[in-house]
């Protein structure tokens, strides 16, 4: 570890030599001079006071408002009828209504929230001492749930799955070699991510914060969908109206899904932006603290930017995602209900659209991550941080941003693992205590499905906050790779090394 007034850039093994010979030498960095270049320049921390993407700031506020006018109707008649009965644990599980969801399953799903971010906080624990292990393992598992995918669809007979599968199978088998011998810089970027971390409390305290309005927010979710339930469920005691159809359940509950997602994307892309235009941006652009130049207070100048006068733009490029999160549920279901039906062209073609939308939103997602941290440092719009970020992403190559690709890999990994352990966990309380409105396991999907979520979304919150160091990082050494050769030498030597055309830069227009 460095010393104190050193600029902490984490782990120094001896993966290379020191790649910032001293100034008299006259050293350049393929056109680069030695003298630091300003850090505001571009308006790069002092954007134009300007809101950007109105419309879609106003689409988000609008269908938040309509989300909690919904809410407030169908969580006042839920609790004007006592909630429909239901408690903790088995005694308390027997005690409600054995129409639809009660007291019983919001107690469940708030274990579940409090269970997802205590397994959030362990897993940047355990990655933090084991990350070379991790990513070794999160490869393997990669690999091994697509072929056990593969192999279930076979034995299942479900021969559109199982072909394209097989090929996913094949691929992550060749490719593990390609991506293990990328580990140690994966390892030492997301090492020196963290160790920059430990010198800036607001990157937790960022983190902390977006992670309990995330769970508040998936506790408003849960009671919301319940309610929504018991309003409107043919049957229900809370049913006083003609209005009541298993149709309307199925569209309310849409809708606030759809709001979910969407508000949960716009929280966590906000603590994105937060931290890289506050912490890591002034890390990497003014140094350490301890050199005095940082300016006071960047974590909340980035949070007001993010918050205000970009929340439009940060709005737009959530939108994209969550739509398309959005279709692939749709397709996931056509194609289950085409196989129910006995259908197999038609879910064999469900099953390809639904493949291509989940590549083409987890590049949506890849990339999205580049535009808000052009947002965040330069202020720009939606539209002009993607361009900017297409730019970036054509002149360095693709290739060299594999490594990021671990580390979100590894992150992502985690999230999917914490997911299903709170599925599990709900799995085993619907299981223990046997609820009266799950006599006949009816309801265990649903409340799975939601465990899963909540689980998901809350340690994606979490993960998120390294992630975006690992970005900034990326970008600030596609714009200026002469500052990471003095804030963190062995990982600028390295990736020198190992990518040559990467630090070179990309000029700005």
């Amino acid at each position: 570890m460095s010393s104190q007034n050193a600029p902490y850039p984490g782990p120094q093994p001896n993966y290379a030599q020191n790649y910032y010979p001293p100034a008299e030498q006259g050293y350049s960095f393929n056109g680069y001079g030695s003298d630091a270049k300003d850090p505001y320049e571009g308006d790069r921390f002092k954007p134009k006071k300007r809101i950007n993407d109105p419309i879609f700031l106003v689409l988000f506020v609008a269908q938040l408002l309509g989300f909690a006018a919904l809410s407030g109707i169908a969580i006042n008649e839920w609790i004007s009828s006592g909630g429909l009965g239901g408690g903790l644990g088995k005694s308390g599980g027997k005690s409600g209504t054995a129409v639809t969801l009660n007291r019983s399953t919001v107690y469940l799903l708030l274990l579940v929230t409090a269970a997802a971010m205590l397994l959030s906080v362990t897993y940047l624990m355990l990655t933090r001492m084991f990350t070379k292990l991790i990513m070794h393992i999160t490869l393997i598992l990669s690999i091994c749930l697509n072929i056990g995918i593969c192999v279930y669809y076979w034995i299942t007979k479900y021969y559109s799955g199982a072909i394209i599968f097989t090929i996913i199978a094949v691929l992550s088998v060749f490719s593990y070699f390609g991506f293990r011998s990328r580990i140690p810089l994966a390892s030492l970027l997301l090492q020196v991510v963290m160790d920059v971390s430990k010198h800036h409390k607001s990157v937790y305290v960022v983190a902390f914060i977006s992670l309990i309005i995330q769970a508040a927010l998936s506790v408003w979710y849960t009671f919301t969908v319940i309610a929504t339930y018991s309003k409107w469920t043919p049957g229900s005691n809370s049913c006083t109206s003609s209005s009541c159809s298993s149709g309307k359940v199925a569209g309310l509950v849409f809708f606030e899904t759809f709001s979910y997602f969407w508000t949960s994307q716009v929280i966590g892309n906000v603590a994105l932006a937060t931290l890289a235009g506050g912490p890591y941006g002034s890390w990497y652009y003014f140094g350490p603290r301890e050199m005095g130049e940082m300016p006071k207070h960047p974590t909340l100048t980035a949070f007001g930017r993010a918050s205000t006068l970009s929340l439009g733009s940060i709005s737009f490029g959530s939108l994209i995602v969550t739509i398309l999160d959005v279709l692939r549920l749709v397709l996931n279901m056509a194609q289950q209900n085409a196989s129910a039906d006995g259908n197999p062209i038609e879910a064999c073609l469900a099953c390809c659209a639904a493949c291509f939308i989940g590549i083409l939103q987890s590049m949506v997602e890849y990339f999205n991550r580049y535009a808000y941290i052009e947002i965040a440092l330069y202020g720009k719009s939606y539209i002009a941080a993607a361009k900017d970020t297409w730019r970036l992403f054509k002149d360095r190559g693709i290739d060299a941003l594999v490594n990021d690709s671990l580390v979100s890999m590894t992150m992502t990994w985690g999230s999917y693992a914490i997911g299903l352990m709170s599925s599990l966990f709900a799995y085993l309380y619907l299981r223990l205590t046997e609820p009266s409105y799950n006599v006949s396991g009816q309801y265990t999907a649903p409340v799975l499905l939601f465990a899963f979520f909540i689980g998901l979304m809350c340690s994606l919150t979490m993960t998120s906050a390294i992630e975006a160091g690992v970005s900034t990082i990326f970008v600030g050494l596609g714009e200026d790779p002469q500052v990471l050769a003095i804030r963190a030498p062995e990982l600028f030597g390295l990736i020198a090394n190992t990518y040559p055309d990467v630090t070179r830069g990309v000029p700005r227009p």
